[in-house]
């Protein structure tokens, strides 16, 4: 009896072991990602002094970061229910290219203005939403179709301006880019208006505690009656939303619409959620998570373009922060597929 007693607090004592330590290990998942930006922002600091820390740095690193930040809060969701979308690129493309050829512009005659930008939108929430509506209806991985949407997009791009883009001529377009409020860029504030709407849907919202839910394992909010092929179509067509939105504020930006727009978009998007902390697993993370990846990234990016880092080099690097990124957020022995 007593031996029994013994083995049986052996295993309570084992199994104390295991939670303890996996609660160091969200700790340390929690917060590295918070540590890894501050020892950025102190070592740029010391690397180049007062030119990485004025005040017009700090402006360019907001504007820089806002359509990362709107790319990668739509792949976020995505994420977090265990799914990927590589068409973010030909989706931001497109979306620029269009709204470019309805408004006024050098290409044709269109002036439609506020509607333009509203039409370019909604064709690429359509397009998210034939995604998750093929993916969920046809049982076709996601990987799959957002990677051919990827090509039809950048296809609907190019013959939008028949490889001629369209310059915008808009007087308030025009001058958004240089736009500020507070001394913060108008296109950082449009960014900073859908991560509140992001944070709002995550935590106020049944759909925001559905995307954990489906994330985690679907089969138990299945088994509760919630209707986990809306939730997926609904997070798909969400995503085509933001990445409207960016594609749009990339136009602004650059002043005409092509698909380059969204060109290398996808993989440093997937960098910052995962650098973040969400799991590629899904059920884990969140936008507040991607806040802290874009921004590392940002900084990143900006501190190593300041110290003349070859952009080559830069990409290599990128590579091994989501390399790293996925060993520290992977839970070992689990089986990570992308649905």
């Amino acid at each position: 009896m007593a031996k029994e007693n013994q083995a049986a607090l052996t295993i309570q004592e084992e199994f104390a072991k295991k939670i303890k330590a996996e609660n160091r290990r969200e700790k340390v998942i929690r917060w590295a990602p918070v540590l890894v930006l501050v020892a950025l922002i102190i070592f740029f600091t010391i690397a180049r002094g007062t030119a990485f820390a004025s005040v017009s740095n700090l402006v360019a690193v907001l504007n820089q970061w806002s359509i990362p930040l709107l790319v990668a809060l739509g792949l976020t969701f995505v994420i977090m229910l265990g799914s990927i979308d590589l068409s973010i690129d030909g989706t931001v493309g497109m979306a620029g290219s269009i709204a470019s050829v309805l408004v006024m512009n050098t290409l044709n005659g269109n002036n439609f203005g506020i509607f333009g930008i509203i039409a370019a939108i909604l064709c690429s929430v359509a397009v998210g939403f034939v995604i998750g509506l093929i993916h969920v209806k046809l049982k076709v991985p996601s990987f799959m179709v957002t990677f051919a949407f990827q090509n039809i997009c950048i296809g609907i791009a190019y013959i939008t301006y028949s490889g001629t883009p369209a310059t915008v001529m808009d007087p308030l377009l025009k001058a958004l880019p240089k736009a500020s409020f507070l001394g913060i860029p108008f296109i950082t504030w449009v960014a900073l208006i859908m991560l509140a709407l992001c944070i709002y849907i995550q935590e106020f919202t049944p759909f925001g505690r559905h995307i954990y839910a489906v994330g985690t394992d679907e089969t138990i909010p299945r088994s509760v009656g919630i209707n986990v092929d809306l939730v997926k179509i609904k997070v798909f067509t969400f995503a085509g939303f933001l990445f409207g939105v960016a594609g749009v504020v990339g136009m602004i930006r650059l002043g005409q619409g092509q698909a380059g727009i969204g060109k290398d978009l996808m993989f440093p998007a997937q960098a910052a959620v995962v650098i973040g902390g969400t799991s590629l697993a899904g059920g884990k993370g969140g936008v507040i998570n991607t806040v802290v990846g874009t921004l590392i990234m940002t900084v990143l990016i900006n501190g190593l373009t300041m110290m003349g880092v070859d952009p080559n080099i830069k990409t290599g690097i990128q590579g091994i922060i989501i390399l790293v990124a996925v060993i520290l957020t992977i839970k070992r022995g689990a089986t990570v597929i992308s649905k």
